[in-house]
């Protein structure tokens, strides 16, 4: 555990305040807007992935230390994997029935 600086933590409470923040737009354009469904969900996805890589930087301290580097190319590789993943899948499940 570090020991404390003595100074106001500012760039957490940016962070939070930032998260708070996309948190409340997210709301606002799931609730309140006449946008399609679509739009609202990339709306809400696109704010989630800000929110997570603010959290990931501000909080998780992923670029901090020795090995800052390569936390984030190993999260940069996992995330491709779960698109290629995900993608294959569903390209596959939903291109399957001309097939027959």
């Amino acid at each position: 555990m570090a020991k404390p600086t003595g100074r106001f933590p500012k760039k957490e409470v940016f962070g939070f305040l930032t998260s708070i923040i996309m948190t409340l737009l997210a709301i606002i354009v799931a609730f309140r807007t006449n946008l399609s469904t679509g739009a609202i969900m990339t709306i809400v996805g696109t704010l989630a992935l800000f929110q997570a890589g603010l959290q990931l930087t501000m909080f998780m301290h992923v670029t901090e230390g020795k090995d800052g580097r390569a936390n984030v190319i190993n999260m940069v590789y996992s995330f491709f994997l779960a698109v290629v993943i995900i993608g294959g899948s569903i390209w596959i499940l939903t291109s399957g029935h001309m097939a027959h």
